[in-house]
């Protein structure tokens, strides 16, 4: 197995060049925020400062700006030729807007780091045929449910009747019960519909989910399953807009029919990653779409409520099956360093075996390769169901990594948000995403 110490020969004739001078400058990187990945990236650090960055003279620290506005605040400081950060955020859905302000580092991705980063990641770091970024961590979506609900409500009378009843008056369609890896979307909303306790009294939990609506572009990502699944994108084959479509309507009728009937937290509109983690995590919901990322928070003891009951499964199927949206985000290098050597090293030790898997194990989501990651699935096992879930279900809608997504992701929360929460009509937010995105795309 890869180990840290076994460099690439570049990696080694970089390292024994920079541990020759006894004046490098420390170099800062610019990670995400939040939790758990917040946390681990900085026992990385401390890793790195202790082995690799102590024989080269070289430290590194870490800054992190809020999630709110954190692309369009470090877009602004790369393009004035801000020196505040040596690495940089990188991501699948906007590598192409970043990449005129990054230095490619395809010299750095050899062989031995497909041995610890699987390919298909270090793909999704590419703009151009170019690589900008080392990925650091896998996003996608899973169903976290609880599995001594689910498994109640297929399996007792009552309940089932219950759900028969309130399926079929709110509905319009008498719909049974199914094992969770079973739902489509229907089956989504009448779960939901079931487990609130203003339409059942007797659900043991006061919502059946929670959405997060907040007007928040990454929110629109993980809702955007509910489109895919039903064969929406953004383009067509010919690069037409398509948002106009049967698949749109029907994923933002999902969330607007359990948001009318109040099957999600009144307060919803406001909600984002943390805020739903907390109502599940309080057990005062049944399940929820979220981030494969909060997997560690419901595995521990954080959350009593939930501790041995979590279960996992794909998003809910549509008439093309289960979708989830899927990206990396990764670590690159800022144009304008003036610490181009060290921050090299950083990405090139941090490519290797013993900080990814020491990563993984506290709490981040790294897209390991095989070997690797059989070695922590013992204390990570949904990253196993990670993988394949990537493989599977995985997709990225057509133009969502042009230099133009980021604005079109926020273009949509505006408006979809806009809907749910009643401050417009379904086809004029729709008309204000297609004559947004034309314009973007310059049609």
């Amino acid at each position: 197995m890869l180990r840290s110490k076994f460099l690439t020969a570049g990696a080694a004739i970089l390292a024994t060049a920079l541990s020759a001078s006894t004046a490098l400058a420390d170099i800062t990187i610019l990670a995400w925020p939040g939790e758990p990945s917040e946390s681990a990236f900085r026992k990385v650090l401390d890793l790195y400062n202790t082995t690799e960055g102590a024989k080269i003279n070289s430290k590194a620290s870490v800054i992190y700006f809020s999630q709110q506005g954190f692309k369009e605040k470090m877009l602004a400081d790369v393009a004035a030729g801000s020196k505040e950060f040596d690495v940089m955020l990188t991501s699948t859905y906007d590598v192409g807007l970043y990449a005129p302000f990054m230095t490619p580092i395809d010299d750095l991705v050899t062989d031995k780091v497909y041995d610890v980063i699987s390919k298909n990641a270090i793909e999704t770091q590419k703009y151009e045929g170019k690589t900008y970024g080392i990925p650091t961590d896998l996003s996608l979506h899973f169903l976290y449910y609880r599995k001594d609900l689910i498994d109640q409500l297929n399996t007792d009378p009552a309940w089932k009747a219950k759900y028969e009843e309130i399926s079929g008056k709110i509905l319009g369609k008498k719909l049974s019960p199914k094992p969770a890896d079973q739902w489509d979307w229907d089956d989504y909303i009448a779960s939901a519909l079931f487990f609130t306790k203003s339409i059942n009294p007797d659900s043991p939990v006061r919502y059946g989910t929670v959405l997060q609506m907040k007007n928040l572009l990454y929110n629109i990502m993980l809702w955007q399953g509910t489109v895919a699944s039903n064969g929406g994108n953004w383009r067509d084959k010919d690069g037409n807009i398509t948002i106009d479509s049967p698949a749109y309507k029907r994923g933002l009728e999902i969330y607007k029919i359990i948001t009318d009937n109040e099957a999600t937290p009144g307060d919803s509109s406001t909600y984002e990653y943390g805020e739903a983690n907390s109502v599940f995590g309080a057990g005062q919901v049944a399940f929820m779409v979220q981030w494969n990322a909060a997997v560690p928070e419901f595995t521990g003891d954080k959350y009593p409520a939930v501790a041995g009951k979590l279960g996992l499964s794909h998003e809910p199927a549509g008439s093309e099956g289960p979708k989830t949206h899927f990206h990396s985000l990764g670590l690159g290098l800022n144009k304008n360093t003036a610490k181009l050597d060290e921050a090299k090293a950083f990405l090139t030790w941090l490519a290797t075996a013993e900080p990814m898997k020491l990563y993984a194990k506290e709490g981040g989501s790294p897209p390991l390769a095989e070997g690797p990651m059989s070695e922590i699935a013992g204390d990570r096992p949904e990253m196993v169901l990670m993988g394949e879930h990537a493989a599977k279900y995985g997709f990225v809608m057509d133009g969502a990594t042009s230099a133009k997504a980021m604005g079109i992701y926020t273009n949509m929360a505006e408006n979809f948000t806009g809907y749910w929460t009643g401050e417009m009509e379904q086809d004029e937010a729709i008309a204000n995403v297609v004559a947004d995105m034309k314009k973007a795309f310059a049609q």
